[in-house]
């Protein structure tokens, strides 16, 4: 058997860099604006027993985010096993608290979840002071988190281990498959679902919401921005565009975002039937479709033609559009006697259709391929939080885990800066 020298309890921080992930914990907790926190339950507890310093257990919970624990079983082991863990927490004497300890400590942080909520936008505030690209690009999206619980408890009295507040979210896909079927697909979960606005260049969360998991996108996505307004101005102001999947496309929240000057980069559902081409207002044989395409129709025979995106006109709140004759000389005979030439398209006539971002340019697709990056942030609230194999239930119980989850991920990001590793902001394992 190998004998690993065991390293001295008295000595340990000497070594502090060479131990990886409580390196990372200790820049977590260095980074956490938790005082106000810590102040309020000191003054609750009062002076009650103190075997368990109201510190301590919160580094253990912070720990628990920070390496990813997806049970207090699995947490208290690695305490148990991980003396300097004990002492980076500020469990002095080596006393080590039981799994009932550790739930009533998050029972107690139920009540303070508005200053837990506030050590997140304080971190998402310091960010936008440090950065200045931060929130300039921002992508929204939603994700479901499945209750531990697999269905609606009955009991007429609530107890902390039931599960009253998650509902049932169904989501119904369908589409048109290159052979012109159709096909048709139904996701549902029950639980709750996360509201996740997301700076899209640094994958970093900006604000969020949680609801039960039958909660509609777009209604959440109103609110949040409403939010937003109210409270952090700030993300409004140095927003300039905004991408979302075909769940936001909605007229009321697309014109909200031009009011606030954040150009919306959001995929389109397809609503009309039996109308698929409309007539441009004030020309003849120019038309356009829900795509958001513009065409004419030459003289000749009626042959259609797809005109070229030429721009936003923003004096007149308008789309251009230019004959392709005209953009890169295509052959048209009609070219002398053409009406079309030109056209202008206000965006009045249809804001899901026509936004200030032009739907068939270049800088649209550039744009909404960063939609993604919400995407990747659900995966490492999964991957790298535990989210996957959680055991939360209730919304207070998983509201907490998830505020607690996304502050973590911003002070990684905020130790990053400080650390001169902007590049690394993303990363959330080892700090070098």
């Amino acid at each position: 058997m190998a004998i690993i020298s065991q390293k001295s309890l008295f000595v340990w921080t000497d070594e502090i860099n060479a131990l990886g992930d409580l390196e990372r914990l200790l820049l977590v907790l260095e980074q956490l604006p938790d005082e106000a926190l810590m102040q309020k339950l000191e003054a609750r507890r009062g002076k009650g027993r103190n075997d368990y310093p109201i510190r301590a257990m919160w580094n253990l919970l912070v720990a628990g985010m920070v390496f990813g624990h997806t049970s207090d079983a699995s947490l208290l082991r690695e305490l148990r096993r991980n003396r300097q863990l004990v002492y980076v927490c500020g469990f002095e004497h080596g006393k080590i608290p039981d799994a009932p300890n550790l739930t009533r400590f998050r029972s107690l942080l139920l009540g303070h979840q508005n200053l837990i909520d506030g050590m997140f936008e304080t971190l998402s505030d310091i960010l936008y002071g440090l950065e200045a690209e931060y929130g300039k690009e921002l992508a929204i999206d939603s994700k479901w988190i499945e209750s531990a619980a697999n269905r609606e408890s009955k009991l007429r009295k609530k107890d902390g281990r039931s599960e009253g507040d998650a509902r049932k979210g169904i989501k119904t896909y369908s589409g048109i498959r290159e052979d012109g079927s159709t096909w048709r697909k139904t996701d549902s979960c029950f639980g709750f679902k996360l509201h996740l606005l997301v700076d899209a260049k640094y994958e970093l969360p900006v604000a969020y919401e949680l609801t039960d998991a039958a909660a509609s996108d777009i209604v959440q996505g109103r609110k949040l921005f409403n939010n937003l307004k109210k409270k952090r101005p700030t993300v409004l102001r140095r927003g300039r565009h905004i991408m979302a999947d075909k769940g936001y496309d909605d007229t009321s929240f697309i014109e909200m975002m031009k009011e606030e000057e954040i150009r919306a980069v959001i995929d389109k559902r397809n609503m009309r039937k039996g109308d698929p081409e409309r007539v441009v207002p004030g020309y003849q044989d120019a038309y356009y479709d829900e795509a958001g395409n513009v065409y004419c129709y030459g003289l000749d025979g009626g042959k259609k033609r797809t005109m070229v995106a030429n721009g936003y006109e923003s004096g007149r709140d308008a789309l251009r559009f230019k004959c392709p004759a005209m953009a890169y000389g295509a052959t048209c005979v009609d070219i002398d006697s053409c009406r079309c030439k030109h056209v202008r398209v206000p965006l009045s006539i249809d804001p899901r259709v026509f936004t200030q971002v032009q739907r068939e340019s270049y800088k649209w697709k550039r744009l909404y391929r960063m939609r993604t990056a919400v995407e990747r942030v659900n995966s490492r609230i999964d991957m790298v939080y535990g989210f996957e194999s959680h055991r939360a239930r209730g919304l207070g119980r998983v509201r907490l885990r998830v505020s607690l989850a996304l502050s973590v991920m911003l002070a990684v990001a905020v130790a990053r800066y400080m650390l001169n590793q902007p590049e690394l902001m993303r990363r959330l394992l080892l700090i070098s």
